[in-house]
């Protein structure tokens, strides 16, 4: 695949899309910076050091390190925070180094930094780029105020295997969907203008195929095709760089055998000829020196060698280039102009930070004690929980509940502060959420079991509340701790003894609700089997109990929807919708053979763009009108939305393209456009889909070609549950360039009248 990704990168013309261009003083400051730089200065603006610890920021701030950035032997920090220790540490670096360079300072601010919104996943849970947005520019003006540059957030790794424990950190398993959450949250962070007020740099992490790790397994090495890869897991990525994320992230992982973080044909021959991305690169945690590890280099000057080859801007925490990037550039002095590169990059990120005009003008002391958590970031917070929330199952009407209903909240999840935060949580504090059990102060609580025990002593007092209530609300998932980074399970069915609290408050008899906690779509349908209503909360952040609680009692209607399908057993996994078709496809007759398990009923659970609501929509009138334009051509889908039920709604109206092309098998169906619409009772409206035909591009030779032909159009409420089906037409065959923006990538445009 190497040969295979550079030959692209070489054959087409690049990316319009470029950093933004620095004015003319600036880039005379950095040329003559460059120019006046020992190499130690410059390996030292390469280099990445840990200020402190995730659970202790700035503890590693000693003597030490001071001295490091007096000498110039440190570009950047991470694991700090806080507006007077960060204004400190840069005084030292601007006032008592010798070329008076800023750092950069950076944490993991990933849904919030001391207000916490819902997790990545149930923000795109959301199915509205505008809460993944906010969440971000909330995130922004936190981390600013407390002296942050820079987070290493979106995570964009499109994932298809519920097993790995990151896919809580990303948008699931759809690459149009991710392209488009990831655009919001880049627009979150940055804003318009990187040297503007409270705006931090994004990272869009982590470049490759991370999510695609064999077997669910975090760090595990990834083996694609090139059409997957660039059709998949590069879209969200590309759709990044086009909106001027300012740096990327590699992945820990392999990609076919070669280590992202020293793989040269994909961040230099992609990313950087290509699609001429020129923000700062930045290795993951010691990725630099785990090359040695992955067996890709034999010493640490090797190492520090490949990874600069790569076009890797900063090694994060190794300390490889600081120590070892030296003697490799003794040993081959033709690697000094890529040194060269790297440091310009690093200078020029920060001088589009405004870093050079003012190097403090991050971190307001003031500020920062009245805008952490302020109530209106809780307000905020408070909507993105409610809008993160869908409804999985509401057989009879169970939800909502009615007024004066004697309650059991069962379940230790439900008064769990600290799990509601999720895994990165930042400066979040647990005496800061609000939970179900506070959220539902009339009904009876009993803990029944924790999430991982195997303690069943609880169980008999669970069975007694239920039996004197008239609804028991059953909160089971997994805590905090079972989902994240280094946190891939074998066995993603409930852990500990909850399916034993299941069975027994199953005998009760009385109707159940269950809420789900979790950061990964959990194998459930043994757990849910005759469980009447389900409600996945996810972990919602601050506002979660609330939010919950609102949706229970009806006085919000959930609308939410998967971006991840649930499946039935960990044994279907890897699973997606987007699937190709076979030449035997699955049957329901077990006599015929078919691409099925004979132990598991077809398909998920709940499949992707999945969520019920309290009202009833109906779809009609769908129409397509085409406009050619020379060889791309422009359609307008257009079709009619009705809320038949009694109270308000939103519905998440999904748009499913099918292309075929000759010779290949292409996915039965592939997202292409979607919008969350409100509708009042018996209230109409039409929505419009705006494609062109660039959209239906998949890669072949190189490059993006796109079929004449027959495109199949299917609008509905989710993945499975289509309610329209039409047509359009592509007059004739195409070519784009590999740099171009296609297919998954690129934006659709709705009206809603």
């Amino acid at each position: 695949m190497a040969g295979t990704l550079l030959a692209a990168a070489v054959r087409f013309p690049a990316l319009a899309q470029s950093a933004p261009a620095l004015s003319r003083a600036h880039a005379d400051r950095i040329a003559r910076l460059i120019a006046d730089m020992s190499v130690a200065e410059k390996l030292g603006q390469m280099t990445q050091v840990a200020g402190g610890r995730q659970v202790a920021l700035n503890s590693r701030l000693d003597a030490a390190a001071l001295d490091r950035v007096r000498a110039g032997q440190i570009g950047s920090f991470l694991h700090v925070a806080g507006a007077e220790p960060l204004r400190d540490l840069q005084r030292v670096a601007v006032a008592e180094s010798r070329l008076g360079i800023p750092l950069l300072f950076a944490m993991d601010v990933v849904h919030g930094y001391r207000t916490i919104f819902p997790v990545p996943l149930a923000l795109a849970a959301s199915f509205d780029p505008a809460v993944a947005e906010d969440a971000a520019r909330v995130a922004a003006v936190e981390a600013a105020v407390s002296g942050l540059h820079w987070t290493f957030a979106p995570m964009i790794d499109i994932a298809r295997d519920a097993r790995w424990g990151r896919v809580v950190e990303g948008a699931g398993e759809d690459p149009h969907l991710g392209a488009r959450i990831a655009v919001a949250q880049i627009t979150g962070f940055q804003t318009a203008d990187l040297a503007g007020r409270d705006a931090v740099l994004a990272c869009a992490k982590h470049l490759g195929a991370y999510g695609a790790g064999m077997g669910g397994r975090d760090y595990d090495t990834a083996d694609v095709s090139e059409r997957t890869l660039r059709e998949v897991y590069l879209s969200p990525f590309l759709a990044a760089a086009e909106a001027g994320v300012g740096t990327m992230m590699t992945a820990f992982n392999d990609l076919a055998g070669v280590p992202t973080t020293g793989n040269a044909d994909l961040v230099r021959g992609i990313l950087r000829d290509e699609w001429n991305y020129q923000g700062l690169v930045v290795s993951d945690w010691n990725a630099v020196s785990e090359l040695i590890d992955h067996g890709a280099a034999s010493t640490p000057a090797e190492a520090a060698a490949l990874a600069l080859r790569a076009s890797v801007d900063m090694d994060m925490t190794s300390d490889t280039y600081a120590e070892h990037l030296g003697t490799a550039l003794a040993q081959d002095p033709t690697l000094l102009p890529l040194v060269d590169q790297a440091v310009g990059r690093i200078l020029a990120t920060k001088a589009r930070l405004g870093l050079f005009d003012d190097p403090y003008r991050f971190g307001d002391a003031a500020r920062e004690r009245t805008v952490l958590g302020s109530a209106g970031h809780r307000a905020r917070a408070r909507r993105a929980a409610e809008r993160a929330l869908v409804l999985l199952r509401n057989e009879g009407g169970v939800l909502p509940l009615r007024a004066g209903a004697k309650v059991a909240l069962v379940g230790a999840l439900a008064d769990d502060a600290r799990s509601t935060l999720g895994s990165w949580k930042a400066r979040g504090v647990q005496e800061d959420s609000g939970t179900l059990r506070e959220a539902m102060g009339d009904a009876t609580f009993v803990p029944g079991v924790a999430p991982r025990s195997d303690d069943v002593s609880g169980i008999p007092a669970a069975v007694a509340a239920a039996q004197g209530a008239d609804v028991v609300v059953l909160v089971v998932g997994e805590d905090f701790d079972h989902s994240g980074e280094a946190r891939s399970r074998a066995d993603i069915t409930l852990p500990g003894s909850q399916m034993a609290l299941i069975a027994a408050l199953r005998v009760t008899g009385k109707p159940i609700v269950a809420v789900l906690m979790n950061g990964r779509p959990l194998a459930l349908e043994a757990a849910l089997e005759g469980i009447p209503a389900v409600l996945e909360s996810w972990f919602g952040g601050n506002e979660a109990g609330p939010a919950i609680a609102d949706a229970l009692f009806g006085r919000s209607n959930p609308a939410g929807r998967l971006p991840m399908g649930m499946p039935r057993t960990g044994g279907q996994l890897p699973l997606f919708y987007a699937h190709p078709p076979t030449g035997r496809p699955a049957n329901p007759d077990l006599t015929v053979d078919s691409a099925r398990y004979h132990d598991t009923e077809i398909g998920p659970l709940f499949p992707f763009g999945h969520g019920l609501s309290y009202a009833r929509f109906t779809y009609a009138d769908l129409a397509v009108d085409t406009q050619a334009d020379r060889q791309q051509a422009r359609y307008t889908v257009t079709c009619a939305v009705t809320n038949d039920g009694a109270v308000a709604g939103d519905e998440v109206v999904q748009l499913y393209v099918r292309a075929p092309v000759a010779g290949l098998a292409r996915p039965g169906r592939e997202l292409r456009g979607f919008v969350r619409l409100p509708l009042a009772p018996g209230q109409t409206r039409r929505v419009s889909f705006t494609l062109t035909s660039d959209q239906f591009a998949h890669w072949a030779d190189q490059g993006w070609q796109v079929a004449a032909g027959r495109v199949e159009l299917m609008v509905g409420a989710s993945s499975a549950d289509i309610r329209l089906t039409g047509a359009l037409a592509v007059p004739q065959a195409y070519a784009l360039p590999a740099s171009a923006l296609a297919g998954a990538a690129l934006a659709t445009q709705v009206t809603v009248a």
